[in-house]
């Protein structure tokens, strides 16, 4: 999923360190803690490192809840970071477009930021062409969340708390939301979200991280295959028709592995409305049963790594980096070039709070919302 502006977060200014940050174990075994500077309200960001009895590492900020760094071996079990981010703080606030972040209140787009709930229509901000996008101006990943790291049999684990206020970015209800990130001793990155709300409200949550399974270069090359025989087609400001098609003889079927470049140029968007192409869609999942199952395998040949995602969620949106131009300046000093990332965010398709066709988002009160989304880490 893209963003077309890269909006600062006016509210939080970054606070430079003059020292290296200095990790500390916490109580739980597998959890460091260190401190990654602090916003302009003196807020303290936190960076926390999970590693496993393999060696993999997945960092989490508190600014949010976001995968900064995640480490996993090559088929010569060299380590090498797959997401695309920043060194420091400063380059999360200076605005970016959403890397490893915690999307909500709702993922992805919403028709000119309306829809109408109960009788009452909400006015959301316009942040993506006519449309409301990832949650808003700050949606929940320009906010700092509280982090607990937590005892789990299955690896080293680190809970998320936000609580969202009623009114904020225009949304209904006070919403209580948790992000649990598990590394797992089977080398899988879990993440387990839970809500709750004090007045029905539209919640749709995922993880936006950009993987490149190379550590570098374009993903062009990496084999995709997504486990959806349909997509949700789009109008030119990529909001859903409301109709479910066939991926079948179009640049859009994954149902068997197809290098992400093979057929790319096909999707040739519209350039002069800020479509530059490429994918950028999301697929309905064969499962759809809100039971975890599988959704994405990829594979990058070159380093070996295998990357398998299973989720409860009804689809996935893949995202092929379209929007990345070579302005940004990532961790080591390396410039993101067009497609040097790619996503998949486990979410409810897009709009969905305007189309009573497509699985509802809305949460009342006494319910919870649940979602878990596991990515497997393999080699061949």
């Amino acid at each position: 999923m893209n963003i077309r502006t890269l909006v600062p977060c006016a509210f939080v200014a970054f606070c430079a360190c003059s020292h290296a940050p200095v990790m500390q174990s916490s109580s739980v075994a597998g959890v460091s803690q260190s401190d990654f500077g602090k916003t302009a309200d003196g807020n303290s960001v936190e960076l926390y490192t999970l590693t496993n009895a393999q060696g993999l590492k997945a960092s989490i900020l508190t600014y949010g809840a976001l995968v900064t760094k995640l480490e996993v071996p090559d088929r010569n079990g060299k380590l090498g970071d797959i997401v695309l981010g920043f060194d420091n703080l400063e380059g999360y606030l200076a605005g970016h477009p959403y890397f490893g972040a915690t999307i909500g209140r709702v993922a992805n787009r919403i028709a000119k930021g309306k829809f109408t709930l109960d009788g009452k229509t909400y006015s959301l901000a316009i942040n993506n062409g006519p449309n409301h996008l990832h949650g808003g101006l700050a949606g929940f990943d320009k906010r700092v969340w509280k982090a607990e790291p937590i005892a789990s049999s299955e690896g080293p684990a680190v809970k998320f708390s936000y609580r969202s206020p009623d009114g904020e970015e225009g949304y209904p209800g006070n919403l209580d939301v948790s992000v649990v990130y598990t590394l797992t001793a089977q080398n899988e990155l879990k993440i387990q979200y839970a809500a709750t709300t004090d007045q029905a409200t539209p919640v749709n949550l995922t993880n936006h991280s950009y993987f490149n399974l190379a550590g570098g270069g374009d993903i062009l090359g990496h084999d995709l295959t997504i486990h959806a025989r349909r997509f949700t087609p789009v109008d030119e400001t990529l909001i859903p028709t409301g109709k479910l098609q066939s991926v079948k003889n179009s640049p859009m079927d994954f149902t068997k592995p197809h290098q992400i470049g093979e057929r790319i140029a096909q999707l040739k968007g519209n350039p002069e409305k800020g479509n530059p192409g490429g994918y950028d869609h999301n697929y309905v999942l064969n499962s759809g049963t809100g039971e975890l199952a599988p959704a994405v395998r990829v594979r990058e040949p070159n380093s070996g790594r295998v990357m398998e995602i299973f989720t409860t969620e009804p689809g996935v949106q893949f995202y092929s980096g379209n929007f990345l131009d070579g302005t940004l300046k990532g961790k080591g000093g390396v410039v993101y070039q067009k497609h040097a990332g790619f996503c998949l965010e486990t979410d409810h398709f897009p709009d969905s709070v305007n189309q009573p066709k497509f699985p509802s988002i809305i949460l009342r009160p006494g319910k919870t919302y649940t979602q878990t989304t596991i990515h497997k880490f393999s080699v061949e």
